[in-house]
């Protein structure tokens, strides 16, 4: 828009002010300033660009210069009293664009992820900030030590990259309860890839989670919430890694889903270890790098900063407080189950 012609209408009066300040040498009035504003206001709003703007205005000042004898000195500070009136109506119209465009924005990023408007109506608004509902979708989160919102610098820094390698793909960054989002279309895996890549990096090591590719506008909802439950599950569960693919994790909400029975199996197997001396903390947290280290005692004893042989009594006592014993290939998956369970309820620091 910014080689249309301008129209008349948007220097209207400037040659007669030019005109009476080179004659008088006054300064513009408060209502001059009031109507330029105005105008700069209304350029805005029509598109067009300030630089063609303010050629237009120079270009007319040249017109409507004073003869030789006026007070040109005058005339030059009203072309920028004028201009600089213009431009401030200009800008206060594009904050305000911009600000109306980020509560749009917003709008529609609460809707969708949390499906409070009618599909029909949603997918129309996707459209204009470039996805298609219709479509697959799968949705990134990354945790950082510090909560983030829409233009601060680490969110800016990881869309400036994404554009970068990627350009306008229908991609849409923004922030949700001070974490990153990314949502892409489904086989667009290797944009996820990237996002995780640099929001682990500018967030200071950051978690990133990644949910599955899924379908329509709940699609979108739904990987959203898989990525929400990864990071959750790794918290718990004390994982490191820098990057969470929700397809790994299935097994997590199947064991979480009859939360009843998952308490009566922490209950039923570690509730015993209760009755040990310093509580079931140790026990269980020896269970837990045995488990995680392969059942390698002496990777486990390494990760515990024990003795193998420390390492042997605990297990030895588990066995003998249980009933079950973790080198028994016929119980050590009832004993993971169990020490699985408990990380996800919080057990035995909670009552579940």
């Amino acid at each position: 828009m910014s080689d249309r012609e301008i129209p008349e209408q948007y220097l209207e009066g400037y040659a007669r002010i030019l005109a009476e300040v080179a004659a008088t040498g006054r300064r513009l009035t408060r209502d001059e300033l009031a109507s330029r504003r105005a105008l700069g206001e209304q350029a805005a709003e029509a598109g067009y660009s300030l630089r063609s703007l303010v050629i237009a205005h120079l270009a007319a000042a040249r017109g409507a210069w004073p003869a030789r004898g006026a007070d040109a000195d005058g005339a030059l500070a009203a072309v920028q009293q004028a201009v600089d009136a213009f431009a401030e109506g200009y800008e206060r119209a594009q904050r305000m664009a911009v600000r109306q465009e980020e509560a749009a924005r917003r709008e529609f990023i609460d809707d969708l992820l949390y499906g409070r408007s009618d599909l029909g109506r949603l997918a129309e608004r996707a459209e204009r900030f470039g996805l298609r509902l219709s479509h697959e979708h799968a949705v990134a989160v990354a945790r950082g030590p510090v909560t983030y919102e829409e233009g601060d610098p680490v969110p800016r820094q990881v869309e400036r990259a994404l554009i970068a390698r990627f350009g306008d793909r229908s991609v849409l960054l923004t922030t949700k309860d001070g974490r990153l989002l990314c949502i892409a279309p489904g086989h667009q895996q290797d944009v996820l890839t990237h996002f995780a890549k640099q929001a682990h990096a500018a967030t200071d090591g950051g978690q990133v989670a990644v949910g599955r590719p899924q379908s329509g506008p709940g699609g979108v909802v739904q990987s959203y919430e898989e990525a929400l439950n990864a990071l959750e599950i790794a918290e718990r569960l004390n994982m490191d890694d820098p990057v969470l693919r929700a397809s790994d994790l299935l097994v997590y909400p199947v064991l979480a889903r009859d939360r009843q029975a998952m308490a009566d199996l922490v209950h039923n197997t570690l509730g015993p270890l209760t009755e040990a001396r310093g509580g079931a903390g140790p026990l269980l947290d020896t269970l837990t790098a045995y488990f995680d280290s392969g059942c390698v005692a002496a990777e486990a004893a390494r990760r515990l900063s024990l003795s193998v042989r420390a390492l042997t009594y605990r297990l030895e006592r588990i066995h003998r407080l249980t009933g079950a014993d973790p080198g028994d290939p016929a119980h050590r998956y009832m004993l993971q189950t169990a020490v699985i369970g408990a990380r996800l309820l919080d057990w035995p620091g909670s009552a579940a």
